[in-house]
């Protein structure tokens, strides 16, 4: 099968920035000098508790395909700014370096790496647009996902939003973020076909206006998918006819052939309100197994909403506002310098310092652990340090809040896992690509680890990224010498 991946190659899919600075570290000699980045976000977007990571596959494809083409280095020949040796440098480019990520579905916070990249500083700055663009897209709809899979409080979610999307790739791989998020299917058949998310639907309005009567749209419906038969009721008038004429064409097709399982679906009007009248109505019809399900600009408040005041629904399709994140359509992820090697193979740690306190870095090449307390199983905190440090859970461990270091905590009866894995070790792939729903299932597991009180919609109780001593003392060193 031809898919979309096998046609297009994504190198020059880059910030020209990228390409200028490569071409100067490559003039300044530090073509082989090793760097470390790390991807990090600062803010969780509707100021929500925490984020969901996502797009690492798409990651590991572009580094795995990195190569420049002739036609690609002959463009850049025409802007007359490079020198011929580094096109001939692009001209053989590969990815050589490290590349350590936490695994997709994870839940993430502020100012911790989701991905860091130790690699010869003109790979590790070529690919920096692309790493973010993935991550950031895929992180923002899994996390969007998540919102409204909760809202939902175990009811069937559908992602429906193709239509909406910001282009293909939006609609494509957002499905497939969604789906890691939680939702349990999509509109998107290219997103079935090519990720395996599970693509459904059954009729718009038109079919309805197609026929000359309602009653016969859901008639012939039903006898041509009679295992599938979910009619759209609100063409005309939902409790006069729409209802009434689905409950006759269920009794006239599915009930002589023993079929029990069927639907109805709303597109508009009061839903709390239609809803309720619909489960009596069918209910009294007998039938108690028709699924009720529902679409029309929902997200996770509106959704919470309905639930609260009754509404009698058993699926949402929710499109617009999760296909692009409507509420808050950027994820703001970034790719900042950590660190640099010299010529013994020391690691030299980098800061960026800002007068605005949130662009401030944490430096150096890091470990990422999250603490589990062994009586709850529930996560305490996020622990970052120097990569030569090790967290004994034996032992109980003083962490302290990085923007007030006067605020410390204890924290004992623990389990530390190291949260980032290896990806790529010198250019080779050493990492097993989970299955989608693999990294469904983790998603949903380790948001279970959180507690409720950071998983509010409202005002979340603040999950804190702690940092060791040994790194909270470089980098207030850092501070202090660049200040």
């Amino acid at each position: 099968m031809t898919t979309t991946k096998e046609k297009l190659n994504l190198t020059m899919l880059c910030d020209f920035y990228e390409l200028t600075m490569g071409n100067g570290y490559f003039l300044n000699g530090f073509q082989d000098r090793i760097t470390y980045f790390d991807v990090f976000f600062r803010n969780v977007p509707d100021n929500g508790g925490f984020a969901i990571a996502a797009g690492l596959e798409q990651v590991i494809d572009y580094i795995e395909d990195l190569h420049f083409s002739e036609e690609d280095i002959e463009y850049l020949r025409s802007r007359q700014l490079f020198s011929e040796d580094f096109l001939d440098y692009l001209r053989h480019f590969r990815f050589t370096g490290d590349i350590y990520a936490v695994p997709e579905g994870t839940p993430v916070f502020p100012k911790e790496p989701l991905l860091t990249v130790r690699a010869p500083a003109i790979q590790a700055q070529l690919i920096e647009t692309y790493l973010l663009l993935a991550i950031n897209h895929q992180s923002l709809i899994a996390t969007k996902a998540n919102r409204v899979v909760r809202a939902a409080d175990g009811r069937t979610v559908l992602e429906f939003g193709s239509r909406r999307a910001q282009g293909a790739d939006g609609a494509i791989l957002g499905a497939r973020a969604a789906y890691i998020g939680g939702c349990n299917g999509t509109a998107c058949t290219i997103s079935d076909q090519l990720y395996g998310v599970r693509a459904g639907g059954t009729m718009a309005h038109a079919w309805v206006q197609m026929f000359d009567s309602q009653y016969e749209a859901f008639r012939a419906y039903c006898e041509a998918y009679p295992h599938n038969a979910t009619l759209l009721v609100d063409t005309y008038n939902t409790l006069k006819s729409g209802i009434p004429d689905a409950i006759r064409a269920f009794n006239d097709v599915l009930r002589p052939l023993g079929i029990r399982e069927c639907g109805i679906r709303l597109d508009s009007g009061d839903m709390a309100y239609l809803t309720r009248k619909a489960r009596k109505m069918l209910d009294e019809a007998g039938w108690g197994s028709c699924k009720i399900s529902v679409s029309n600009s929902l997200d996770e408040y509106l959704i919470q909403d309905l639930l609260r005041q009754g509404a009698q629904i058993d699926m949402f399709g929710v499109g617009e506002r999760l296909i692009t994140a409507r509420s808050e359509p950027v994820f703001g992820g970034v790719y900042k310098l950590a660190a640099v090697e010299d010529d013994q193979g020391n690691v030299i740690p980098k800061i960026k310092i800002s007068e605005n306190v949130g662009k401030i870095t944490n430096p150096h090449f890091k470990k990422l652990y999250r603490l589990f307390g062994n009586d709850t199983g529930k996560a305490i905190a996020d622990y970052l340090c120097v990569y030569d440090e090790t967290v004994d859970d034996t032992k109980n461990l003083r962490i302290f809040d990085p923007d007030a270091t006067w605020k410390t905590k204890d924290v004992y009866n623990f389990t530390a896992k190291e949260l980032q894995v290896p990806i790529f070790r010198n250019g080779q792939l050493v990492y097993r690509k989970p299955s989608l729903d693999e990294i469904r299932s983790y998603c949903l597991a380790q948001v279970d680890t959180l507690w409720e009180e950071v998983k509010r919609f409202d005002n979340p109780h603040t999950y804190y990224v702690d940092l060791s001593q040994k790194l909270w003392d470089i980098k207030y060193s850092l501070l202090k010498n660049n200040s």
